[in-house]
């Protein structure tokens, strides 16, 4: 798909500030630092739109991004990040069950996954999360330049091995970097959402 306009329309911590115009949603969904921003950059054509940091925890409510007045992106505030207290990850946690278990627009999930390191507790957590759900998910191994080419079959496996994969998910690599599996993630929205 190409894009030519987008604007964050809403950030929202209830349900009553979603937007209300019914456009298909595709949440992505990771924990911190693992390329959320960098992969809505590389997919809405631009440089540095979401905002990246090196800080995580930066993201503290759900974001939707307008893309072309078509569907949204739902940027989702990473887990696994311990330095907030227990009562604000509580919050958290609440806030985004609420909106992936409710959300009647969701038409699917992107997991981002660390290519470099085995998924953790929190990644097969979220994942077990979205199946129980049936929410149609790509879990989608970032940070793939860090990694030589010689070893991606291995990291597909390691994948493939330690997550139980729902038989309609798929998993795919992926690098902001390189745009890298660009092309295949929208395909992959395309096919959930109906947006071309």
């Amino acid at each position: 798909m190409d894009v030519n306009n987008v604007n964050i329309d809403i950030s929202a911590v209830e349900p009553k500030q979603y937007p209300s115009n019914g456009y298909p949603e595709i949440a992505l969904v990771g924990r911190s630092n693992v390329g959320k921003s960098s992969l809505t950059n590389v997919l809405i054509n631009r440089n540095s739109y979401a905002r990246t940091s090196n800080t995580p925890g930066k993201t503290q409510t759900l974001n939707f991004y307008n893309v072309d007045d078509k569907m949204f992106f739902v940027d989702i505030p990473g887990y696994g990040y311990a330095r907030i207290s227990k009562k604000e990850r509580e919050k958290w946690g609440q806030m985004i069950e609420t909106y992936l278990t409710t959300r009647r627009q969701l038409d699917g999930v992107i997991l981002l996954i660390d290519g470099r390191r085995k998924p953790s507790n929190d990644d097969l957590q979220m994942y077990e999360f979205l199946k129980y759900y049936n929410i149609p998910t790509l879990i989608l191994a970032t940070k793939m330049d860090k990694t030589p080419k010689s070893k991606w079959n291995k990291e597909t496996s390691l994948l493939n091995k330690t997550i139980e994969l729902n038989e309609d998910d798929e998993i795919m690599l992926f690098s902001a970097q390189t745009k890298y599996g660009k092309d295949e993630v929208w395909q992959w929205i395309e096919k959930h959402t109906g947006v071309k």
